[in-house]
């Protein structure tokens, strides 16, 4: 029996504590509750893969004659195994039911689980499945299952329940109760230190021990150590171990550690231990600031902490600065470190500091500590640089960036539009960026300063680049090389670049015609009634107020005229008869003047830009003793559109009626701001021509007569030469 013991003992496949582990068994399907009929495959494991050596089974608690790894079970009963390398596992109850509803539950199950239940029948149904637990409705579906979530080992009993159908019906089916078996995912922790008991001055290791079972080998924990109800260390850590570099006297008290899983959260707690250490004097005091030296920023918080290697009983801490005679603060506390904390610290608050600690044996010094700033740099300034207040392509421009305050070395970043330019890092004082202005530099400026403290960016600055105009290029529309005279002619200038607003002027022999403004850019345009003395060449300017800038010269011919058939008749007809009959025609006119006059008066209408056979007649009154007034012109028309003037003189009720034809032009050197002129102002060119009158009964002619009466016009004019002088008579 003794050997048996030892040999027990000595045996291998132990743990850490001496005990050997169990074994444990598996099933698949994974279900401890089956139907009749149904087979379970059942696995012998230990903590080593894969089992070696003679596995014995057992049934009911008696021996099987099985040895494999694996056995086929269909019979209702507790089942467990043995491995050589292990002790007996745990039994597991297996159900082989001949209901027609049963319960499911996987096995193995442990603490943190999520758990499936099943509610399968052993015919289809599509019925409602409830479950409950401790006989209490817990769910209802249709997908006859139920998951529950995170269990725990509180040994609840559960069954399900759903409709049958029958000949006779429908029934309630209930399923056989069943107890889960929730095993534990690992044991409750044990707190145990080193050395023992614990020394003043000299470090100590606590350890957190417990043990996971073999199927949850992988699952991951986390440690925690108190002291009281104090967190020790950093808190949760992977490592079951927490050395205490330095145990004081006032570190005596009651200790206990964690332990939890990461996720499901199955947290338990080892109970407590009870550490005394032996009380010492206060030895080798420390001051540490946080941030580390070089680090502290203006504005920011100054932590400073002051230690003792040794010392017993409460501690007074208090903190000093080099050249003050009060204390910045003081902390009285059973702890071998203390804190202090300067908020929001200014530039004045840079020194060198120190701490003391006092446990009634006298204050101890800490050695001088020295507090250094850095300081951001404040909101840049951005300041532009150039030769006139307004910018023009090709200027050199100098661009300025200063931040007020900040600790050297600041960098200096240019952007244009949030695109970097360029940068500069200057230790101090103001950076410069300098450029030549393109047409592209329009738009918005900015710069940021950055000493590795936070960048602080300026207001953004807009810059105009104004643009000189570039060569105009002038265009007719339509466009043309030959064009008759009454054409509409449509110019157009445009500057390809150039800032707005621009001013385009249009020329035709270097004599201006006219101009226009374009106040968003683009081209101008400007209309043009052609004349014969139109032939020749145009040309036109843009200004934008940096330079003009003249087009090539276009040339422009006129051929012939656009009027209609009866007008250009009438022109050549008007002139072979005035250098013919002149002489003739002058006469018989000034004497219908003389009977007119005698008659009673005579009629003038004055149209520009009509044909003849438009015009019109404007009655006059007659009156006695008045001399008779001339014809009543208009204004001249716009010189931008030159053209022949028409007027008719009817001669009382006779039977013709005189066209007078007049061609006028301005020659001006700017015509288009001259103002405008009465034709007395030049004595014009006059043509009479006599017209024979159409009765008012012809005016109801057949429209087949009219091209033969059109053929036949110039047999109706008969020129006369008229002068003005006969016209004011």
């Amino acid at each position: 029996m003794l050997l048996w013991l030892l040999l027990l003992i000595l045996a291998p496949g132990r743990d850490q504590s001496g005990v050997i582990p169990k074994a444990f068994l598996l099933l698949n399907p994974p279900w401890s509750t089956n139907f009749k009929g149904d087979k379970v495959t059942l696995t012998c494991k230990d903590s080593y893969s894969p089992s070696q050596g003679h596995i014995s089974w057992y049934y009911n608690e008696k021996l099987l004659d099985k040895n494999s790894e694996a056995i086929q079970i269909d019979q209702t009963g507790d089942y467990s195994c043995k491995t050589q390398r292990s002790s007996f596992s745990d039994p597991v109850h297996v159900d082989f039911l001949s209901d027609w509803l049963i319960l499911q539950a996987p096995y193995p199950i442990f603490e943190g689980d999520d758990v499936i239940l099943r509610c399968p029948r052993r015919e289809e149904s599509t019925s409602e499945t409830v479950f409950y637990k401790n006989e209490r409705k817990i769910s209802s579906n249709y997908e006859s299952s139920f998951t529950l979530t995170s269990v725990s080992r509180d040994h609840g009993k559960y069954h399900c329940s759903a409709s049958k159908k029958s000949f006779w019906g429908t029934k309630k089916e209930n399923s056989k109760p069943l107890m889960i078996q929730v095993q534990e995912l690992f044991s409750r922790p044990v707190l145990t230190f080193n050395p023992s008991p614990a020394i003043e001055g000299r470090p100590v290791t606590l350890r957190c021990d417990t043990w996971l079972p073999p199927q949850r080998a992988y699952t991951q924990l986390q440690f925690c150590f108190f002291r009281e109800n104090q967190a020790l260390g950093s808190g949760w850590s992977s490592s079951p171990e927490l050395r205490l570099p330095t145990m004081l006297s006032e570190a005596s008290g009651s200790y206990w550690c964690q332990a939890e899983t990461v996720t499901p959260a199955v947290r338990k707690r080892s109970l407590r231990s009870q550490i005394h250490v032996q009380r010492v004097p206060v030895s080798d005091v420390n001051l540490e600031i946080q941030p580390p030296e070089g680090q502290l920023i203006e504005g920011g918080n100054l932590l400073l902490i002051c230690s003792v290697a040794k010392g017993t009983g409460n501690i007074t801490f208090s903190w000093h600065r080099e050249g003050t005679v009060r204390s910045l603060g003081t902390r009285t506390q059973r702890s071998l470190s203390a804190e202090l904390q300067i908020l929001t610290v200014k530039e004045h608050d840079a020194g060198r500091y120190y701490c003391a600690a006092d446990n009634l044996h006298g204050p101890i010094l800490s050695k001088l500590v020295t507090v250094t700033l850095r300081i951001p740099v404040s909101r840049p300034v951005l300041t532009l640089r150039a030769p006139r207040p307004q910018a023009v392509v090709g200027d050199m421009v100098e661009l300025h960036c200063e931040a007020q305050r900040g600790s050297p070395p600041i960098l200096y970043q240019f952007y244009h539009e949030d695109v970097a330019l360029g940068n500069s890092t200057v230790p101090s004082g103001r950076a410069s960026f300098t450029f030549s202005l393109t047409e592209e530099h329009s738009g918005n400026y900015s710069c940021e300063a950055d000493n590795s403290l936070g960048a602080q960016r300026s207001d953004r600055m807009t810059l105009s680049v104004i643009v000189p105009v570039s060569q105009p290029v002038l265009t007719f529309n339509p466009a043309r090389a030959q064009a008759l005279v009454g054409d509409v002619v449509e110019l157009r200038c445009e500057a390809q670049r150039g800032s707005p607003p621009i001013l385009y002027w249009f020329y035709h022999e270097n004599v201006t015609l006219g101009n226009s403004s374009a106040p968003s850019g683009g081209g101008a345009s400007f209309n043009l009634t052609l004349m014969a003395e139109h032939s020749g060449n145009f040309s036109c300017a843009a200004d934008n107020g940096l330079g003009v800038q003249c087009s090539e010269v276009v040339t422009l011919s006129i051929t012939g005229s656009s009027s209609s058939k009866v007008t250009h008749i009438t022109m050549g007809v008007t002139t072979g008869l005035l250098t013919i009959v002149g002489i003739a025609v002058t006469a018989v006119l000034v004497s219908r003047f003389r009977t007119q006059t005698n008659s009673g008066g005579f009629f003038v209408i004055r149209t520009p830009g009509s044909s003849p056979n438009a015009f019109q007649e404007t009655s006059l009154s007659r009156t006695s003793n008045t001399d008779l007034q001339g014809p009543v012109y208009s204004e001249p028309p716009d010189p931008t559109e030159l053209q022949p003037e028409y007027c008719n003189v009817g001669l009382g009720d006779s039977d013709l009626v005189y066209s007078q034809i007049q061609s006028i032009q301005h020659t001006t050197e700017n015509s288009a701001n001259a103002p405008r002129k009465y034709w007395e102002d030049k004595e014009p060119r006059v043509i009479y021509s006599e017209l024979k009158k159409a009765h008012p009964d012809d005016s109801t002619g057949q429209a087949s007569n009219r091209d033969r009466d059109l053929e036949d016009a110039a047999e109706n004019y008969e020129n006369v030469p008229c002068t003005s002088s006969a016209l004011n008579h």
